[in-house]
């Protein structure tokens, strides 16, 4: 089963949780600190990693940002307190890959979990799809689940690969906010924007897309986005 890193420094939640998730069968590490949980990182090496913004000494946010620097396809899943908004976009923006709202439900933290490591494992049934499609400076290796940039790989987190592939498999077809949500993160009950949003950033950035006038990645106003193969 896959290995879970949860830094969390409220102990009635760090028990409840990492309770829950050993009762499905994972391997779960603790941490009380962002310090100890960046250490655990490297020894226990985890699969995913369940991470409070609310933590003592380092914030969370710096965790995050510090975890994607050392590993930028690491599934990061976010805890907040209800009604952080700020933080929760700084967090996607950092790299998160998804979040959940205190007081944390452990269903609903399993179904993140699961979901993102679906995303970490890549699509399946795309067999008949050419094993690398090319777009100017942008290759997608569909097969391998790489991506260069002028020849030059870049390391997407779960998230930001499997929204790739979503959209470059239907060049010029335009995907509503909600429609990415189900397909990439399988949140057909939680309609927030905000995660595809960030996400969409973060992959411009990766790709050397220009901010005003991105080249594959356009966005349509008041819908959502479509990719363009030019």
């Amino acid at each position: 089963m896959p290995r879970v890193l949860l830094i969390e420094d409220d102990r009635a939640v760090r028990e409840g949780v990492a309770l829950a998730l050993r009762r499905q069968g994972h391997e779960v590490a603790l941490a009380v600190t962002g310090e100890d949980g960046l250490i655990l990182l490297r020894s226990f090496r985890p699969d995913v990693v369940v991470l409070d913004l609310m933590l003592p000494g380092m914030p969370g946010l710096e965790v995050c940002r510090a975890m994607r620097a050392l590993d930028p396809t690491l599934p990061v899943v976010m805890v907040t307190a209800r009604g952080d908004d700020e933080d929760i976009v700084v967090g996607l923006e950092m790299g998160a890959d998804d979040y959940v709202v205190k007081p944390v439900q452990a269903r609903v933290l399993q179904a993140r979990i699961r979901a993102v490591l679906r995303r970490a494992a890549g699509p399946v049934g795309e067999s008949g799809i050419p094993r690398i499609d090319t777009y100017g400076d942008l290759a997608v290796d569909r097969a391998g689940l790489a991506v260069t940039w002028q020849g030059s790989p870049v390391a997407l987190a779960p998230s930001e690969l499997r929204l790739l592939l979503t959209l470059s498999a239907a060049p010029g077809q335009v995907f509503s906010r909600q429609q990415l949500l189900e397909a990439v993160w399988e949140h057909s009950y939680h309609g927030d924007a905000r995660l595809v949003d960030a996400c969409v950033r973060r992959l411009r950035v990766k790709m050397g897309e220009p901010p005003r006038e991105p080249r594959y990645i356009h966005t349509v106003r008041g819908f959502g986005y479509r990719f363009a193969a030019r």
